[in-house]
Order: structure tokens, then C-alpha cells, then sequence
């Protein structure tokens, strides 16, 4: 017998899964499928690479090249149909990762784009940039650790210049260190988890709003972990919870100013945060294959939902959290 709130849920589920349908009409009809032929559907289960995987780790902050399976971004598969033509956006994190997933998805759809990253991850920002300007898009490319508020004003402000503007915000760089428990969390490591996730994103955002006009969008990153906190990563999970509150306090704030504000709650997705101490080393070579669909993730299956966030079609939602967790968990 299903609750109340239970029954809610359902009802919301359903609702958004419409909308998302509805909104990835368009690229689907374009996707690069010209001759018209039909598109059957994709198991999720076996589209992308399934535990086990080789033994790997790398230090601080990691790079895609260097992944074994290398994780997909939607390099060859994305396909965009102008739903953010002319758009400006900013993301944090965007070297690697779902920040590269979405960056790439962006410049698809038609947006200018910004990517910060670490100078450390160099190597995988250029591949970034290169895939924006091959779409024709103008791509800014901003290294530089937000843990530093000065940095985080300088970002937005170099982005916005850069770029003529600024009417898309993604907060997704993060930070993630494994523990199994709390005696072994350091001040310094607990701090670092902090100022990465949570105040780089408050430090960000207080410097984009005045330069955001109605139909802009500020999208964060959440995380299946403020529903379902991992034992071994409870001071990652509350950054995480904080994320997603933040987001709805402050979607309610920024409404009447016609922005939205909205985060997205991925759950184990195969980027450098995992193989650079997110996770157990004895643990990564079954990473997601305790999901219902034995596998992690992949950067490439969270971009049309950042695209979706961002773009006009779902211009009624704000402070909502959409998840993309597996099967179990998430919002």
C-alpha cells in the first residue's frame, strides 16, 4: 500500500519523465539519424562497460586519459539540435568527468562555453576546447582552484567577459576522499571537501546572480549520497545534502528574478574522482555493480539531462533535483 508521499513521488516521477521525453524529442529526431532509418531502443544494462575492472589509481586530480575502460563524455555520440543556440555557459569541473559530458552537450546544442579546471588537468581541458570549437562554438578555457574566493570572482568575471555574457551556471567540480571512518578523517582533508564542493559554489554563484538576466539557469551537482550516504564517504554525503538544500532555498530566492535553479543527483559515474582516492582501491575493480543495473555511469548519460536543465523546455522547474542513480536511490 503505497503512502501519501509515496503516491506523490510517483505522480512527480512520472511528470518529469514526461518532460524529459518530450524535451529530448529533438535531438533524438536529428541524432544523426538522416536516412530516417529507425532507432531502437538501447539496454541500459549493456550499452556501457560492467565491472570487473582493472586494478587502477591515480593522484590528485587525475586524468581521463589515463582511465581503464576511458570514460565516455559523448565524444562520438552526442548530437546536438540547437536548443541552447547562442547561450553562454560557465562550468566548473568541466575537463573531465560529467563537467566534460555537459560542456560537450552544450556546445552541441549551440552555447558558448567556459570550462574551469585544476592547471593539473590541462591534458584533458584541451581535448575539451577542441571538441567545443569543432561545433564552431567559442570556448574559454579558466584554470584555477575555486577553493579560493579571490579565484572564484575572477572566473566569473574573466567568464563573462570572455564570453559576452553569462546565462548558464554549472557547479560540478568536487572534491571526494574515502574513509572508513571518522577517526581516520583529517581537519585538512574534511576542510578540502568543504571549500570544494560547498563554499567554492556559494563563492561562485554570489558573484554570477547579478549577472544573470531572466531565463538564465544555474544548475549544481548533487549526489545520489544526500539520499543514500556511503558509509566511507560521510563528509562527501553532506556537502552533497548541503548541495541540494542550498539549491532549493535558493531556487525559491531567485524565481521572482525569472532564474532557475535547479541540481542534478548522479550516483556512481565512472570519472577521475573515483580512481584518485573517492574510492577504496580494493573496492574500484567492482565499482556500480551494486546498482540494480550492475554498472557505474557514464559521463555521456547525465549530459541531456544538464541540456534538459538548461534549456527552455524545462522553463516551469526549479529547485528540483533530478536523479540519474542506477536504479536504487537518489531523489
Amino acid at each position: 500500500m503505497s503512502t501519501p508521499n509515496s503516491s506523490r513521488r510517483a505522480l512527480v516521477g512520472a511528470a518529469a519523465t514526461g518532460l524529459m521525453g518530450a524535451a529530448l524529442a529533438p535531438a533524438r529526431a536529428q541524432g544523426g539519424n538522416a536516412s530516417g532509418a529507425d532507432m531502437p531502443p538501447k539496454d541500459p544494462v549493456t550499452a556501457y562497460p560492467a565491472p570487473p575492472f582493472p586494478k587502477q589509481q591515480q593522484p590528485w586530480p587525475g586524468l581521463t586519459s589515463k582511465m581503464n575502460p576511458r570514460p565516455d563524455h559523448g565524444e562520438t555520440s552526442y548530437k546536438g539540435s540547437g536548443r541552447l543556440k547562442g547561450r553562454k555557459a560557465l562550468l566548473t569541473g568541466g575537463d573531465s568527468g560529467i563537467g566534460r559530458a555537459a560542456a560537450i552537450a552544450f556546445a552541441r546544442e549551440g552555447a558558448d562555453v567556459a570550462i574551469n579546471y585544476l592547471p593539473a588537468e590541462e591534458p584533458d581541458a584541451r581535448e575539451v576546447v577542441a571538441l567545443i570549437r569543432a561545433e564552431g562554438r567559442k570556448a574559454v578555457a579558466i584554470p584555477g582552484d575555486i577553493k579560493d574566493e579571490a579565484f572564484c570572482k575572477k572566473l566569473v568575471a574573466d567568464a563573462a567577459r570572455e564570453l559576452g555574457g553569462l546565462d548558464i551556471l554549472v557547479n560540478n567540480a568536487a572534491r571526494q576522499f574515502s574513509r572508513d571512518s571518522i577517526v581516520d578523517m583529517t581537519t585538512a582533508q574534511f576542510d578540502e571537501t568543504f571549500k570544494t564542493n560547498v563554499y567554492a559554489m556559494f563563492w561562485i554563484t554570489k558573484a554570477a546572480v547579478p549577472l544573470l538576466k531572466p531565463g538564465a539557469t544555474i544548475i549544481n551537482t548533487s549526489s545520489v549520497n544526500a539520499y543514500e550516504p556511503s558509509e566511507n564517504l560521510i563528509d562527501y554525503a553532506a556537502t552533497k545534502g548541503a548541495i541540494m538544500i542550498f539549491t532549493k532555498g535558493l531556487a525559491k530566492q531567485l524565481a521572482p528574478k525569472g532564474i532557475r535553479v535547479n541540481a542534478v543527483a548522479p550516483g556512481p559515474f565512472w570519472t577521475p574522482l573515483q580512481v584518485t582516492g573517492g574510492q577504496p582501491v580494493d573496492k574500484l575493480p567492482e565499482f556500480g555493480a551494486d546498482t540494480p543495473m550492475k554498472r557505474p555511469g557514464q559521463p555521456a548519460e547525465l549530459a541531456a539531462i544538464y541540456v534538459l536543465l538548461a534549456s527552455n523546455e524545462s522553463s516551469y522547474s526549479s529547485g528540483q533535483v533530478f536523479g540519474a542513480v542506477g536504479g536504487r536511490g537518489g531523489p
